[in-house]
């Protein structure tokens, strides 16, 4: 097999997860912008899904988020994914918009609250099992802002406790994927800041227990590609929440800021195995200003095209290099496949497999855009809730 088919048979495999909540309206943490033809229903948000998967054919599964998608029957949910080409996906659960909160919610210093998000969390794993989800994915605002506002150490022990309930609760084919973000909306700790702090956890736990990366959630500087070979070399890295960031947790477009880490993070991953279903490739954005299907197609391209770019590395031209100790020529080695072009390589590559090679263009001419502008009057549209 040529070195160009063999990066098309990898990229044939990969599958990006969209986010039941980037279809919605969102914003900055200060105002939500309403667009028009924005899902009113978890049901209208698969039909947005279903046009992202038909023109990229790599984003078959759908991100649910409870209770933002909650509804009645969720195998009747996942029935209707089915019938647009779909899946649903990972779980998310939300331990942070509800009143009783304010101080925590698994690391919570009150039982009785501590009580009620760890029943939401067990609810999110009956959905899975009726939605034939096999990720739970759980993020959590906890922290505190105070010198001496809580016990730093106590917190661990009851996220440890919270987080062990929910692992027994797990079905065999089931995961929990523990996702780390170093401040916000806690400023002074938080209760899982990094990856250390959630890979403890996840090793403690065991083999069902996976580490979460966002992209957004490191501090500047921070080499997110040595956290992802780490956690590679470990067997813990269960995942990615795919965006980008300019300052903080700014939930842009991946590849938007700085397609180079994305392309040196989708070496990583390569190099350590990690192209497999057994990583979840996600997306976690919240479009402000741009449109919603559109923005979240360009970024299922933006992925592809740093993946493809990484399968180009000359890997032994570059081992070579490394163990010459030939700096200049390793980095070189690396800079090659940067800066090829890979459009014309995916254009190919969607043609070949029966896709319009420009999958923008063709959503743009599909009228899509305007008919859900159209049909989509009254009731409450998605949103963020901020």
């Amino acid at each position: 097999m040529t070195k160009l088919a063999a990066v098309k048979a990898a990229l044939r495999t990969q599958a990006v997860e969209t986010p039941s909540w980037a279809y919605g309206n969102s914003g900055t943490r200060f105002k939500v912008f309403a667009q028009p033809g924005v899902p009113r229903t978890p049901q209208e948000k698969l039909d947005d899904a279903a046009q992202v998967h038909a023109y990229t054919g790599a984003a078959p599964t759908v991100a649910l988020h409870i209770p933002w998608d909650r509804v009645e029957d969720y195998a009747k949910l996942a029935a209707y994914a089915e019938e647009r080409g779909l899946k649903l996906g990972t779980i998310n659960s939300n331990t942070f918009q509800d009143d009783a909160y304010k101080l925590g919610s698994i690391c919570h210093p009150e039982a009785a609250v501590r009580r009620k998000a760890l029943d939401h969390l067990l609810e999110c794993v009956d959905i899975m099992d009726a939605t034939g989800s096999k990720d739970l994915k759980l993020w959590f605002a906890d922290g505190t802002n105070y010198p001496g506002q809580d016990d730093v150490r106590e917190r661990q022990d009851r996220l440890a406790e919270g987080l062990s309930q929910v692992y027994e609760r797990l079905g065999d084919d089931q995961r929990m994927l523990l996702e780390y973000k170093f401040f916000e909306p806690a400023f002074y700790t938080t209760d899982v800041p990094d990856w250390g702090t959630a890979y403890a956890h996840c090793l403690k736990l065991g083999d069902k227990a996976q580490v979460v990366v966002d992209t957004g959630h490191h501090a500047p500087g921070t080499n997110i590609e040595f956290i992802v070979a780490t956690l590679l070399r470990e067997g813990k890295l269960g995942g990615f929440d795919f965006n980008s960031r300019f300052y903080a947790d700014d939930d842009l477009m991946v590849g938007a800021a700085d397609p180079f880490q994305l392309f040196r993070i989708m070496y990583e991953v390569i190099r350590g195995g990690g192209l497999t279903s057994d990583v979840a490739f996600m997306l976690d954005q919240c479009h402000n200003i741009e449109a919603k299907i559109p923005a979240i197609i360009r970024s299922v391209m933006n992925v592809q095209e740093a993946t493809a770019k990484a399968l180009l590395v000359d890997r032994e031209a570059l081992r070579a290099a490394q163990r010459s100790g030939a700096v200049l020529e390793a980095n070189a080695v690396l800079m090659d496949a940067y800066n090829t072009d890979v459009r014309p390589l995916l254009a190919e590559l969607r043609e070949e497999t029966g896709l319009d090679p420009d999958p923008v263009a063709a959503y743009r001419r599909s009228g899509w855009a305007s008919k859900i502008a159209e049909e989509r009057v009254g009731g409450q549209q998605a949103g963020w809730g901020a």
